[in-house]
C-alpha cells in the first residue's frame, strides 16, 4: 500500500505561478562581490569521470573511455548508436557531461565481435577512444563515484584575497548541494513544461516538450521528473540556508551518512555530542526531500520540525508533487551540503584563477562555482 508524501486535499492552496528563479536562492553568506569568465575557451572546462572501480575485463558488455570535445553526451551516445545500429536504450553512461568542455567519460555497449570492430569509426576531432575494457554489467546513471575537475576562470575582477577568502569559506562549511541550473533547461524551460502539464495546459508547454513527444520519450519524462523534483529541494534548501539551519541538526530530520546514498533518524531524536562532532566533521549531512510517493515500509521521512519546514514548499508546489505521484515517483532524499575534496588553486597573473578539484556524483561544480563568484 502506497501513501502521498503529503496529503491532497481538494481545496487546495493557490498554485504558485512565478517561478522562483536559481539566482534568488540563499548564498553560504552573501552573493559575491567578485567576478569571472568561464568557458572563454573549451579547454578551460576539463571533467573526468572516476568510476570508483575497476572494469571486469570480461563478460558481455563493453566499457569505452572516451574524450568528447564540445559534445553532449546524448551527442555520443546518438552516434554510438548510428555506428553500431543499437538502440540508444542499449547504449550506457553514468552521468551527464557538460557539452562546451573537454570531458572524459565511460559509455557500455553490449559485447559483439563486429561491433567492436566499428568503435574506431567512432573517432573524429572532437571524439577519441582512449581505452576500451570487458564488463559484466552495463554502465547505469549513477555509477561512477565522482568526477574530477579542472577550471580556468579568467577575467577576474576583485580582490584576489576575496577570491581566496571564498573558497577557505566553502573548504570549512562545505557547498549548498544545490541542484545546477542545468537541471531547469534553458530560461527555465523545463520547470515551465512540468508546471503546465501539473495544472493541465498543455497549450501552454514549452516547444521542446510536446504533450506527444513527452509521451512518447522516456528521456523527457526523466528531464522532467528531475526538473520537479530538484526545483522543490533547492527551495527547501535555499529557506533553511536562509534560517541558518541548513547544516545543523533540527528535531525530526533525516540523516545522511557521508558518500553514501544510506540515511538514518535519530531516535526519539535524541542528538547528541558524537552525532554533532559527526556533523561538524563531514562524517554525515543533514539531508532534503526529493518528493515522490512514500511506500509503506518507507523509513526516512521527516518529523516534528523538519517535516514543517518540508510541508511548507511541499504544500507550495502542491500540484508538482502530485504530477510526480501520478507518474509513480518513489520519494527519495539528497544531502544538503557537499565538501569538495582536494580543492587547489593558483594565479595566472592578475585576473586568471585555476581551480582543480573532486566531486562526489550528483553535486554540481557550478553550485561550488557560484559560492566563489559571480559568473558571466
Amino acid at each position: 500500500m502506497l501513501s502521498c508524501w503529503i496529503q491532497l486535499t481538494r481545496d487546495s492552496d493557490q498554485y504558485q505561478e512565478t517561478i522562483i528563479p536559481f539566482e534568488s536562492l540563499s548564498y553560504l553568506e552573501f552573493a559575491p562581490a567578485v567576478s569571472a569568465k568561464l568557458k572563454v575557451a573549451l579547454p578551460d572546462f576539463k571533467v573526468e569521470e572516476n568510476l570508483g572501480f575497476e572494469p571486469t575485463s570480461s563478460g558481455e558488455h563493453i566499457f569505452l573511455k572516451v574524450k568528447k570535445i564540445n559534445l553532449s553526451t546524448l551527442d555520443v551516445a546518438r552516434k554510438l548508436s548510428e555506428i553500431t545500429g543499437l538502440k540508444m536504450s542499449s547504449i550506457g553512461y553514468s552521468g551527464m557531461k557538460d557539452k562546451r568542455a573537454e570531458c572524459v567519460q565511460w559509455f557500455s555497449i553490449p559485447f559483439q565481435e563486429e561491433l567492436e570492430n566499428l568503435i574506431g569509426s567512432l573517432e573524429n576531432d572532437q571524439l577519441m577512444v582512449i581505452t576500451k575494457h570487458l564488463n559484466t554489467r552495463k554502465l547505469r546513471i549513477g555509477s561512477h563515484k565522482e568526477n574530477n575537475f579542472r577550471i580556468k576562470l579568467r577575467d577576474c575582477r576583485g580582490e584576489k584575497s576575496e577570491f581566496e577568502r571564498r573558497l577557505y569559506r566553502v573548504m570549512e562549511q562545505g557547498i549548498p548541494n544545490y541542484f545546477g541550473v542545468q537541471r531547469f533547461g534553458k530560461h527555465m524551460n523545463n520547470i515551465r513544461t512540468v508546471m503546465n502539464l501539473a495544472q493541465e495546459r498543455p497549450n501552454l508547454l514549452t516547444p521542446e516538450f510536446s504533450k506527444k513527444r513527452m509521451a512518447k520519450s522516456v528521456l523527457n519524462k526523466g528531464i522532467l521528473i528531475s526538473a520537479a523534483r530538484s526545483y522543490v529541494f533547492n527551495q527547501v534548501l535555499s529557506t533553511r540556508i536562509e534560517s541558518g539551519n541548513w547544516n545543523e541538526y533540527v528535531p525530526g530530520d533525516v540523516i545522511n551518512l557521508d558518500g553514501t546514498d544510506s540515511y538514518f533518524l535519530v531516535a526519539n531524536d535524541q542528538w547528541d555530542d558524537t552525532l554533532e562532532e559527526r556533523l561538524n566533521n563531514f562524517d554525515i549531512h543533514i539531508s532534503g526531500p526529493l518528493a515522490g510517493i512514500i511506500a509503506q515500509e518507507y523509513k526516512y521521512v521527516t518529523k516534528s520540525k523538519a517535516a514543517d519546514i518540508e510541508g511548507v514548499y511541499l504544500i507550495k508546489f502542491r500540484p508538482l508533487v502530485k504530477k510526480l505521484i501520478e507518474m509513480n515517483v518513489l520519494a527519495s532524499r539528497r544531502p544538503m551540503r557537499f565538501r569538495p575534496k582536494d580543492l587547489r588553486w593558483s594565479w595566472e597573473g592578475d585576473d586568471i584563477l585555476d581551480l582543480s578539484f573532486s566531486l562526489r556524483r550528483g553535486c554540481y561544480a557550478t553550485s561550488l562555482l557560484r559560492e566563489v563568484c559571480l559568473i558571466d
